[in-house]
């Protein structure tokens, strides 16, 4: 099974862009690479990236670093079926959600990130959940042939999969979009591939070897 160790973003100013992850998140070092992109890139980009915390203050928390540091708000905080959460798109254009399960805090945020998840939306769901099973991937959560949650192993970052225009609906934007997803994923026990939706993956140890790549050097609050 590939375990994602990090998460590699494309974007046009890859210094500011780990400033602004820096100053918004706070995430370990060498969780978030950037790179400079090099292909063009229109519209949504078929993926979010969740941070799931502990409680709506931590949601607040986060929201508000993010939109300081020059993040646009796509949906305000608010209470949902779910818990409470809220989605933002960072100025290299990558769309996060900040969320939880809780309705109610029980104290002040602690900007303590228990998950990373990254999801990504598929055009084929029962096709592309197929193509991640044959690669060993195990299934740990999934909802009919709408949502699919693989274990995460020794990895940092949790793959998930979810109908593109559900995932679109869902963050508050168009799901039309064509181009670089700007985004790749670095993983251990795995070679390089491209999954149907043009999703990228890369060996762990390669991308980390690669001098091109900007660390976000910010440890956890």
């Amino acid at each position: 099974m590939a375990d994602i160790d990090s998460i590699t973003l494309d974007a046009a100013d890859p210094e500011a862009a780990a400033r602004f992850y820096a100053d918004a998140f706070g995430l370990d070092e060498g969780l978030l690479r950037l790179r400079a992109a090099t292909e063009p890139s229109e519209g949504f980009r078929g993926f979010t990236l969740a941070l799931t915390v502990p409680e709506p203050a931590d949601v607040d928390s986060f929201v508000a670093s993010a939109v300081a540091a020059g993040a646009g708000v796509l949906k305000a905080a608010a209470k949902s079926l779910w818990g409470y959460g809220a989605v933002v798109q960072a100025p290299d254009g990558a769309i996060w959600k900040v969320a939880t399960s809780a309705k109610k805090s029980t104290g002040p945020a602690t900007r303590r990130v228990e998950e990373v998840v990254l999801l990504i939306g598929v055009a084929d769901f029962a096709a592309t959940k197929r193509y991640y099973v044959e690669r060993g991937f195990t299934v740990a959560k999934g909802f009919g042939r709408v949502y699919a949650e693989f274990a995460a192993g020794q990895g940092r970052v949790k793959l998930a999969l979810y109908r593109r225009k559900a995932l679109a609906k869902d963050l508050g934007v168009p799901p039309e979009g064509s181009g670089s997803h700007r985004l790749t994923a670095n993983a251990a026990g795995t070679e390089a591939f491209t999954d149907p939706d043009g999703f990228r993956w890369a060996a762990a140890d390669a991308q980390a070897a690669a001098a091109a790549d900007t660390d976000v050097r910010a440890g956890a609050a």
